[in-house]
């Protein structure tokens, strides 16, 4: 049978440009919420506000909406049991406890960045910041268009998470941002982000390890948005069947 999916935000770019790569892959749109609830997000397919109703109608949701409704969202999965691709960025520490929470009832997969290319770009950090001591400084400069509102970017963290976890530490414990002024010293074992923004840039990710004399380069540059909605879609075909819990993206890769 053909797989349906409901997509959370499908009146957002990320929402059209993954209806737009299922419809190619040959899998049908059950449907799409939104906070107005106008248009379509294909001919025939409206745009609604009953995300209830979408996960019902659907064998696995995407969702690529904004943190206030990741609580309805995830209600309305655990309710029809199905399960779902969380790819929403600016999530808090409390939006991830209710992820943890829905994890408990249906398999979910949540990540900051969908695209294939990132994530395997994610696992080589962390086997570089394993293999690097700490005298090897750290360091994650992104950049994307002008209208993103927040900071760093999901990819960023998620290669920050990746570093810190090759190092054995908390992020939390070891993350400098937004340096301005007489900052002092770099605190050794410190992993930086700077974020950039301006034009139509999909995102760029550059981690920099820099030490005494070298520096290693590793990055990834988007393109086009179509690589995050192929990812996306790949994810969710994965996910379905998988049993109960919480999944990234490197079960989506094998990692």
């Amino acid at each position: 049978m053909t797989t349906s999916i409901g997509i959370f935000g499908a009146a957002g770019r990320m929402g059209r440009a993954i209806a737009q790569i299922a419809q190619e892959a040959g899998l049908k749109i059950a449907g799409g919420t939104d906070r107005g609830g106008e248009g379509e997000l294909a001919p025939g397919i409206p745009i609604t506000t009953d995300p209830v109703a979408l996960a019902q109608q659907s064998d696995v949701l995407i969702d690529f909406s904004v943190p206030g409704a990741l609580s309805s969202h995830l209600d309305a999965c655990i309710v029809a049991k199905k399960p779902v691709l969380i790819g929403t960025t600016g999530l808090e520490p409390a939006h991830h406890a209710l992820i943890d929470e829905a994890a408990a009832h249906i398999p979910l997969l949540q990540t900051g960045n969908t695209s294939l290319g990132v994530n395997l770009l994610a696992a080589l950090v962390e086997q570089a910041a394993a293999r690097l001591g700490d005298d090897w400084d750290i360091e994650i400069v992104e950049m994307h268009h002008r209208h993103k509102v927040d900071a760093p970017s999901g990819t960023a963290l998620l290669l920050g998470e990746a570093a810190a976890h090759g190092r054995g530490i908390a992020l939390a414990d070891h993350s400098e941002r937004g340096r301005d002024g007489i900052t002092g010293a770099r605190a050794k074992g410190a992993i930086g982000f700077a974020a950039l923004r301006g034009g139509s840039v999909a995102g760029d990710h550059q981690v920099i390890f820099a030490t005494e004399g070298e520096r290693i380069e590793i990055g990834h540059r988007a393109e086009s948005r179509l690589i995050f909605a192929r990812g996306a879609v790949k994810g969710a075909q994965w996910l379905i069947g998988q049993p109960t819990g919480r999944y990234d993206m490197k079960g989506v890769l094998g990692l």
